[in-house]
């Protein structure tokens, strides 16, 4: 049998692979159900290198990814009741109360929505539970705020978790649950600095960074969550930005880890039903 090793590796090919047919997917327009999802030639560097084929050349578990197949499973994901808008839109900064229409679609990457000292919190109810992300905008200023802008436009809810491997990652953040999509854009992001890896402590248990196609330049709105053993193979290549972590609910994200499979695809489809925003400091 394979080792554990080999596996990784064999998955991070698989994401570079993912990622190139994604590029060629968005080309086109990709759409799952009533779900339009509008690309205009920017990579959404969402999916982490787990599933993605074509991004850099990352561990087993951290570029844009994208599933060769759809996932199917028992547990649906349920749509949120907000009005959803279909059709990309210039983005402005949302209302801090989350009063805002569902947006999934947006022309550009958005202004600047936070403080540049805050700290934010995501609560992010699943529907196996509900976890807590704290966000720390100074450390991570364009991907926090990347992250509070969607969230507050409720791009997330009813969104799945459509790719995810015990003992590595738990990614999630595409609207059509495909592993190709994303909000429209892409932006620029930061990566831990070099010094990590020697330290390997580039991307701790539980902490949250973006998926991307080719490194930070094409983070968008898909993101991962570090299981406990994937911060090893991580650590190896830093080219994700890490924005957050988990600091509450972590039983939560292990059990959607144990649903996971070693090629990605869920054994249980889990999905996040809402994610709302508070600022906690700043």
């Amino acid at each position: 049998m394979p080792s554990e090793k080999r596996a990784r590796q064999r998955a991070l090919r698989d994401l570079k692979v993912a990622a190139e047919q994604q590029r060629v997917r968005r080309r086109k327009g990709l759409r799952r159900g009533l779900i339009a999802l509008v690309v205009a030639g920017a990579i959404v560097g969402i999916v982490f290198g787990v599933t993605s084929s074509s991004g850099p050349k990352t561990p087993a578990a951290a570029k844009h990814t994208t599933t060769s197949a759809p996932v199917t499973s028992s547990t649906q994901a349920t749509p949120t009741t907000a009005p959803v808008s279909h059709t990309a839109v210039a983005p402005t900064c949302p209302p801090a109360s989350g009063a805002s229409k569902r947006v999934i679609a947006f022309t550009k990457a958005p202004p600047t929505c936070i403080a540049a000292n805050g700290v934010y919190d995501a609560k992010v109810v699943t529907d196996v539970g509900t976890f807590v992300i704290r966000m720390d905008a100074a450390a991570s200023p364009a991907a926090v705020n990347n992250f509070v802008f969607l969230a507050r436009y409720h791009f997330f809810n009813g969104v799945d978790f459509h790719r995810v491997i015990p003992g590595f990652v738990v990614q999630g953040g595409d609207p059509t649950g495909t592993g190709t999509g994303g909000p429209g854009y892409s932006f620029t992001g930061n990566t831990p600095p070099k010094s990590c890896t020697a330290k390997a402590d580039c991307y701790p248990v539980w902490g949250v960074a973006l998926a991307n196609s080719s490194g930070p330049s094409t983070d968008g709105s898909q993101f991962f969550i570090v299981l406990p053993g994937g911060q090893k193979t991580l650590d190896q290549e830093p080219n994700y930005t890490l924005f957050g972590k988990v600091v509450s609910g972590t039983a939560v994200v292990a059990k959607i880890g144990a649903d996971g499979s070693s090629g990605g695809t869920p054994k249980v489809l889990h999905y996040m039903k809402s994610v709302t925003i508070s600022q906690v400091s700043g």
